[in-house]
Formats: structure tokens, C-alpha cells, sequence
């Protein structure tokens, strides 16, 4: 007499086995991967530095058809203030009446104060092979005058506020030929893609604020130097969105929600992942 309620209880025990078996492995994998990370993580070691430091000499650098640095760049805390601005962006900025991340407030006071024609910046926003990113070597430079301070972005003002409530629903909205949101992948524990663990943003906690504070970091991978600008672009891309325009006020009200919900961490950068 045929059991088939017992060949389908012995499959699904079979695939429960396999299944722990295959979790204990990505475990232990993702724990050799951050002994990797911690030996590298070291300003000597980390290629992520190189940027640091070109970043450092074009914030220098008198450019423009005004022959000026970017030291007179207000970036939240005063004209040249670096030490802690970046903990506190995206932010609202009353010269240019609008919210703000650090990629889009660089652009406005190249164009502003150095009056440069950021055309060429703009092509070169994500760095290639023979091509190197000002914004990447830039971002790099400001976010490490952040390090050791706390993720504390301002919400007073009503269009931070609306920023905030934007960046929210853009998290949840579904679209795209996949039907996929950021929520898709990022509003559960425990999920992950292949070896790679997928930080869970729906509530405020531990995961956001090691993610967002370890932005921006060196991709091993991509052999560059990665900003948030380009995180959120590469996650449109591969959930199949249409390309989000570099700098637009969408992809910064998203980082302000993702930013709000990572408050309290303590920024570590430039970091280096996979």
C-alpha cells in the first residue's frame, strides 16, 4: 500500500536539513568575510584612504571662472566647517531653499560659489576604469571629518519634515517591471542575498545605523569608492526601476527617511565592504 504522506514528510524533513546546513554555511562564510574586512580596515590598508586624500587636495583645489576653493562651501555648519556636517546631512539649506544631501550641496556650491561648469563633475559621478570621480574623492574626504560622531540629521524645518514623509513612501512604493520596492529586500530580519545579509529599515535600530554609517565605503568588488548616491542608484537598477537622475530631490528625500531611521549611529568611514 502506497504511503505518499510519509515520502512527502521525509522530503520536507530532508529539505529543512539542507536548509539549516546551508544557513550554518552562509553564517560562517559572513564571519570570514568580516575578518577579512577587519584586517583591511586599517587607513593603511583600506584603499578606501586614496580617495580621502584626492579629496582632500580638489577641496583645495581654486577652480571655476571665480579661481576659488570649495573652503567657503557652507556645508550646514558654516563656511568650511567639515567636523561633523556630514552627520547632519541631508539637511535644509536656506540659500538654496531646498533639502539637501552632501552630493547635491557640492554640486550647488561648485555652480554657486566657484561658478564651474559641473557638466564634466557629473559625467564623472561614479568612478571607472581610467576615469576617477571628484565626487567620490570629495565625499570620502568630508564624511571621515565625521568619524566618531553620531548620525543626527535635523527635522525641524517643514520641507526636512516633507523630505522625511517622501523618502518613507518612496521606501514602500512598488514599481518597476519586477514589482519590487526597497521594502522588498529591506523590511525584514534575517534576509539575505546570496552570502550578503540585507539590513532591515522598516523600524528605526541597530541594523540602519551600522548600514548608513558605514557609507560611504570601498567596494572590493567594484575596486572604487562607493557614495550613498550611488548605493541608491545601483539598487534602483537592479530592482529594474527607470535610472533615478543623479542628485534629484527624490533619491535625497529617500536618504533623509533611511538617515532618520539610522539615528544614533556612529559614522566609520570610509568602510570597506564586499
Amino acid at each position: 500500500m502506497n504511503r505518499p504522506g510519509i515520502g512527502l514528510a521525509a522530503c520536507m524533513t530532508v529539505l529543512a536539513a539542507l536548509w539549516t546546513t546551508a544557513g550554518r554555511a552562509q553564517d560562517a562564510a559572513e564571519k570570514e568575510i568580516e575578518k577579512y574586512r577587519a584586517m583591511i580596515s586599517d587607513p593603511m590598508s583600506n584603499p578606501g584612504y586614496l580617495a580621502v586624500d584626492r579629496g582632500e587636495a580638489l577641496w583645495r583645489e581654486k577652480r571655476g571662472a571665480k579661481g576659488v576653493s570649495l573652503e567657503g562651501c557652507d556645508l550646514g555648519l558654516g563656511a568650511g566647517k567639515l567636523d561633523g556636517a556630514f552627520a547632519k546631512l541631508p539637511r535644509y539649506f536656506k540659500d538654496a531653499d531646498r533639502v539637501m544631501d552632501l552630493e547635491q550641496r557640492l554640486l550647488w556650491c561648485m555652480q554657486n560659489l566657484q561658478e564651474l561648469d559641473t557638466k564634466d563633475v557629473v559625467a564623472r559621478r561614479f568612478s571607472g576604469p581610467g576615469r576617477q570621480s571628484d565626487m567620490e574623492d570629495l565625499v570620502a574626504f568630508i564624511a571621515n571629518k565625521s568619524n566618531g560622531m553620531k548620525i543626527d540629521i535635523p527635522l525641524s524645518h517643514p520641507k526636512e519634515q516633507e523630505a522625511a514623509a517622501v523618502g518613507e513612501e518612496m521606501f514602500y512604493r512598488r514599481g518597476g517591471v519586477n514589482d519590487f520596492s526597497c521594502a522588498t529586500c529591506h523590511a525584514e530580519d534575517g534576509k539575505r542575498i546570496r552570502l550578503q545579509g540585507l539590513p532591515n529599515f522598516a523600524k528605526p535600530g541597530q541594523a540602519p545605523r551600522e548600514t548608513m554609517a558605514s557609507w560611504p565605503t570601498y567596494r572590493v568588488s567594484q575596486g572604487a569608492l562607493r557614495t550613498m548616491q550611488h548605493r541608491l542608484w545601483d539598487c534602483y537598477r537592479q530592482q529594474r526601476w527607470p535610472i533615478p537622475e543623479y542628485g534629484s530631490d527624490g533619491i535625497t528625500a529617500l536618504t533623509v527617511f533611511l538617515q532618520k531611521q539610522a539615528a544614533g549611529g556612529e559614522i566609520n568611514v570610509p568602510s570597506i565592504k564586499r
